[in-house]
């Protein structure tokens, strides 16, 4: 039985749900066979969020952790390839705060890769019938800021567990007034299980391009 720890984040800028927690949520009311999960829901702070997600971690004592971002305009389930040591805000936290250039770990590696199988966990997606691809970017806000921490924590203080990052589109409730692209929770949350069991039975990713020009 692997342990899979799933992290979600709660609403933020003005809404009123967070698709990325209502799917992690429900993937691990009904986790895949052979696979024991765990969610668990972080805020969406600078700092905070980390130190949720490491409480969360020593408790649950995982295999590998799946942290989970909503990015609004993504019409796909995007698996993240780096981190990057930097956060600039182009709007505020849910406290307010909008760093602007700042390092998540003064000193710390300018990025770290993802130790997820994340061109298999893309071909697991789509193989299911829902749209997937690698990113390249998590971008400067809490997501990049949480998959930094993750990766940073997993580096230096908890040798042992494989972890990165997952963004999800929109769920259709938040677009009803404008033209932008969704996905049912409910795909979405067909999508990280596949995530989660290719995860745990894949060690050593397959080779596909994945790359983008731009």
């Amino acid at each position: 039985m692997t342990r899979v720890l799933l992290t979600g984040f709660a609403p933020f800028d003005g809404a009123s749900t967070n698709p990325s927690w209502q799917a992690v949520r429900d993937a691990a009311a009904e986790p895949p066979a052979g696979i024991e999960m765990s969610a668990v829901e972080l805020p969406c702070v600078y700092g905070a969020s980390v130190a949720v997600l490491r409480a969360a971690i020593v408790e649950a004592r995982p295999e590998i952790v799946v942290c989970v971002g909503q990015a609004g305009g993504r019409p796909d389930i995007t698996v993240e390839r780096l981190a990057v040591n930097v956060d600039d805000a182009r709007i505020p936290d849910a406290s307010g705060a909008e760093p602007v250039d700042e390092a998540i770990v003064p000193g710390g590696p300018a990025a770290y890769f993802s130790t997820l199988p994340i061109k298999a966990c893309v071909a697991a997606v789509r193989a299911a019938g829902l749209p997937a691809s690698v990113s390249n970017t998590a971008g400067t806000f809490v997501c990049n800021h949480v998959f930094y921490g993750l990766a940073h924590l997993l580096a230096t203080e908890l040798p042992g567990i494989r972890g990165g990052f997952v963004h999800v589109p929109y769920a259709p409730e938040q677009v009803l007034d404008r033209a932008e692209p969704s996905l049912p929770t409910e795909a979405v949350t067909r999508a990280l299980r596949e995530i989660a069991l290719t995860a745990a039975r894949t060690r050593t990713d397959i080779r596909v391009a994945g790359g983008a020009t731009h």
